[in-house]
């Protein structure tokens, strides 16, 4: 059985200055400490926990800065292989995390990288970036939010999260940027921006918006998209133009299978 190396360190929030919180390093193969370089590496099942917030990889650096007279503060942390990092609300999968204390800002990485709630995952192709104080998550490249029934494509997506009423974070909206589209069972909507409201199950797409389903096609400035039902509804916010479509007549065949 590979023995269970462990290493205890601090460091300190800089957006609460007066308060160290520690970090629990463990790990199956092996803990070591860098003092010349000013590092601290776990190799095997590495994990990291805190508070709130554990994150679990096959390697795992912490960097930190000593200031003379001061306690020493972790700077930064990366982790790589087979990442995996744990919220009460939430899991993020990738390759690899880069965690920068100083810039409050952690960048996730995958083929794709992913983030898991109990409703919905999304899922970016480039990186999805996370700001812990803010509450803020940004996915690049080729992103989907998928709800299982139904999927929201972009280039870009902003996920915002807050506390609900049992204190508990959650995705609240998503700003959807760029090629914008939303896949449900009845039809498949297109716009150059959007907005999705989880909770209430509820998405938004704004300019340039067409929607297909059957061969036929709509186009409006805005729509809206119930993505309970999967009816999605077209208006036009420009006075005095007029939603328009093109729509697709059944053939007989088609006609006589219903």
């Amino acid at each position: 059985m590979p023995k269970l190396f462990t290493f205890i360190f601090a460091f300190i929030l800089l957006s609460i200055p007066a308060r160290a919180e520690k970090i629990n390093l463990t790990a199956d193969e092996k803990v070591e400490w860098h003092q010349n370089e000013q590092k601290m590496v776990a190799v095997g099942n590495a994990v990291a926990t805190k508070k709130d917030l554990t994150v679990k990889a096959d390697k795992m650096t912490g960097f930190y800065k000593s200031v003379k007279g001061e306690k020493s503060s972790i700077t930064s942390v990366h982790a790589a292989g087979n990442v995996r990092a744990k919220t009460p609300t939430a899991t993020a999968f990738g390759d690899t995390l880069d965690y920068d204390l100083v810039k409050e800002e952690m960048v996730l990485i995958g083929k794709p990288a992913r983030i898991k709630t109990a409703t919905e995952t999304i899922s970016a192709r480039d990186k999805i970036t996370y700001y812990p104080k803010e509450q803020k998550a940004i996915a690049r490249g080729d992103v989907v939010a998928d709800n299982k029934e139904n999927k929201i494509h972009s280039d870009i997506m902003i996920a915002y999260f807050e506390k609900n009423a049992q204190g508990q974070m959650e995705m609240k909206r998503v700003e959807i940027f760029d090629h914008a589209k939303i896949v449900t069972q009845n039809a498949v909507a297109y716009a150059d921006r959007g907005l999705y409201l989880p909770g209430a199950a509820k998405a938004y797409l704004y300019d340039n918006v067409k929607i297909t389903q059957d061969g036929s096609e709509l186009y409006g400035d805005k729509a809206e998209t119930d993505l309970n039902t999967g009816i999605s509804k077209l208006v036009s916010k420009t006075k005095g133009k007029r939603v328009s479509g093109v729509f697709k007549e059944k053939s007989s065949a088609e006609k006589s299978k219903k």
